[in-house]
């Protein structure tokens, strides 16, 4: 499908034709560019719901810690990546409100899901899934290089990058990783903020993140490398780095997709809804 639909009777009129837009290598620098500004423009707003998931990501590490499950925080933090799209929302939010010509709040951030909350969640969906495949991989990977009884949190990240199983899990890990990590981001760089400017369907909003990723793919993956390269640094400041970058990448991909995607109002054929 390459329109929204509304049920007439026993058709489907199309409301919306969705074009995906050429881009060149030079765009992701100059998204990334964009970014900086919104962020700039709405430092104060931007970096208080930056903080708000370093604050929330501390949490989730220390209560692992607490549990006894550290083993648990290396696949969680690389299974960031499947769902970093939904978290950078409230980024989206506030740059639409910068566009609108209004001083954004924390309002714009927090609420931005809320008119297409259902289509938003059945994507949040689509990522977890991608999220729990990749945990699954991951216990087995433990399971193949290290057998079932875990050694203590020293000893392992010890070997991690000094034994030959530990290397050889990380070469593994991070190639099957890329492969599904591109797979959510092939099905989301854009699906996410079309349902929010659109009233769509999460499948149409797929369609279009996957049509872009096709029509542009040289330029996408680059702007995947560099979205990865970013999220990693912020997780290896001990996630202090994604106050800053969390929201920057968001305003990004919110500039992304204005400029992948063009979603024109179809005229309603007024003869054939009377028909």
């Amino acid at each position: 499908m390459n329109a929204t639909t509304k049920s007439t009777g026993q058709s489907s009129v199309p409301t919306v034709k969705i074009t995906i837009n050429p881009v060149g290598m030079d765009r992701p620098r100059a998204w990334l560019a964009a970014g900086l500004e919104d962020f700039r423009q709405a430092t104060v707003v931007s970096l208080a719901y930056g903080m708000f998931w370093v604050g929330l990501s501390i949490a989730v590490t220390v209560g692992a810690i607490m549990l006894d499950l550290w083993h648990w925080l290396l696949p969680m933090a690389a299974g960031f990546m499947f769902i970093g799209p939904l978290v950078t929302v409230g980024s989206y939010g506030i740059s639409r409100a910068l566009e609108a010509g209004r001083a954004p709040h924390l309002g714009d951030a927090f609420s931005a899901w809320r008119p297409h909350a259902g289509q938003l969640a059945m994507m949040g969906v689509m990522l977890m899934i991608f999220f729990l495949a990749w945990i699954r991989l991951a216990t087995l990977l433990f399971a193949l290089f290290y057998g079932f009884e875990a050694p203590g949190p020293a000893a392992l990240y010890a070997s991690l990058l000094t034994t030959p199983q530990g290397l050889g899990m990380i070469v593994v890990g991070s190639a099957v990783g890329a492969v599904l990590a591109f797979g959510a981001f092939t099905i989301s760089v854009v699906a996410i903020p079309t349902l929010m400017d659109q009233d769509l369907t999460f499948m149409e909003g797929i369609e279009a993140s996957v049509r872009s990723v096709a029509r542009n793919f040289r330029p996408m993956l680059l702007w995947a490398v560099i979205l990865t390269g970013c999220v990693l640094v912020g997780i290896l400041t001990f996630y202090i780095g994604l106050a800053l970058i969390l929201p920057v990448l968001g305003h990004a991909s919110w500039h992304a997709y204005e400029d992948l995607v063009r979603c024109e109002p179809l005229e309603p054929d007024n003869d054939k809804q009377s028909a």
